[in-house]
């Protein structure tokens, strides 16, 4: 189909997709990077529409990124028996009605859901509505909405092989289009005087979600604590939002001449420092297809109350392609991450092996591949 025949399209039925879901930016930024690559395909940005969560990122993610949105109330729902789970079953209710009258009124040709508990109003909505399904899946094992709704779909566009959803595509992650510019054309000198790190000194990065991890934290300082003397090694630690305050305050003196140690509370250039690093510490979510579409191998600590322990599921399958170790979170403290990373960085012909395993099991052009699954499916 030509541009100009989706033009037409869209212009006799106004909203032509509708993505749903989000909540966190891990749901939502590969559906805008598919809702883009679509528009470059020939799709007008009116044409695709979003419904993601009130208390998400969506309200003002999407229409910065030139497309339109509603949200709809609620939280996700405890695994607990608690007071506020009424509530947010109330909240449910409310927005399963809500979206399926979205979904309704807007009449695309095809929904995609992107995961989180605001996915499942649109999704549910478009069964009764008889729309056709995609699911998008970043994780080795489905979340719970896209496991409610698999019997459903048409297609599953999944990040990794085996992941158990039915009539699944392996497409890969979808990239954000910064991080895509630094996998398509690297250039480390440039991020590293960007960021003020050393063009001469081997570069760890440290990162762990907004909100930061403790142990990986606290391992961290313990190992800076360490290697205060080197002079070959320069890392920069994304501490978190959570306990910037108290972890910062604990940051040792270094001698002058020795390890180069930038602490921040949390990284709004991270293509930058994927483009620096020449190792990471990091956990297994969708920061994995990030580290693998630019080659930087990594010690990888799976979140082990991860929603069906996935962060472990994602962790192996990059391990098994050769680009990183996996320690256990349980097993994480300043004795394990320093040896390992003392391993890594003797080594300098295993790390440069592990980054090459790391491109050649990225999936680059994943937003692309997505955007072309969804069109098939929206012409049955």
């Amino acid at each position: 189909m030509t541009a100009e025949e989706k033009a037409e399209e869209t212009a006799e039925s106004g909203t032509w997709v509708i993505f749903a879901g989000g909540g966190t930016a891990g749901h939502l930024l590969p559906g805008l990077s598919v809702a883009r690559a679509l528009v470059e395909a020939g799709h007008p940005a009116s044409s695709i529409h979003f419904v993601g969560a009130e208390r998400g990122p969506e309200s003002t993610t999407v229409p910065a990124a030139g497309f339109t949105v509603d949200v709809l109330p609620g939280r996700g729902i405890q695994r607990r028996l608690s007071a506020a789970n009424l509530s947010a079953v109330l909240d449910l209710v409310r927005a399963l009605v809500r979206g399926a009258r979205l979904v309704r009124a807007h009449r695309p040709s095809v929904v995609v859901v992107l995961g989180g508990y605001a996915s499942a109003a649109c999704g549910i909505g478009a069964v009764i509505c008889r729309v056709p399904l995609v699911l998008l899946e970043q994780n080795k094992k489905a979340g719970a909405v896209n496991r409610l709704l698999r019997r459903f779909a048409k297609a599953s566009a999944v990040s990794f092989e085996g992941t158990d959803l039915p009539r699944s595509v392996v497409t890969g992650n979808p990239l954000r289009p910064e991080i895509r510019a630094v996998a398509d054309r690297p250039d480390p000198g440039a991020a590293r005087a960007e960021l003020g790190l050393p063009l001469d000194r081997t570069v760890v990065a440290v990162f762990s979600g907004s909100l930061g991890s403790r142990r990986i934290n606290e391992a961290v300082m313990g190992v800076v604590e360490r290697w205060g003397h080197r002079d070959d090694i320069a890392v920069r630690h994304v501490i978190g939002r959570r306990d910037f305050g108290e972890v910062s305050s604990r940051i040792p003196a270094l001698p002058e001449g020795g390890l180069v140690y930038q602490a921040v509370e949390y990284e709004e250039r991270m293509h930058l420092l994927l483009d620096a690093a020449d190792v990471a510490v990091t956990r297994a979510g969708g920061s994995v297809f990030e580290l693998m579409a630019t080659g930087v191998p990594a010690v990888l600590v799976p979140l082990p109350i991860a929603t069906r322990d996935h962060q472990a599921a994602n962790a192996h399958a990059v391990a098994a392609t050769g680009g990183a170790v996996v320690v256990d979170d349980a097993d994480l403290d300043v004795d394990r991450l320093e040896r390992e990373l003392d391993q890594l960085l003797a080594d300098p012909e295993r790390l440069a092996r592990m980054g090459e395993a790391m491109r050649a099991a990225a999936t680059v052009d994943a937003a692309e591949r997505a955007a072309r699954l969804v069109e098939d499916v929206a012409r049955g």
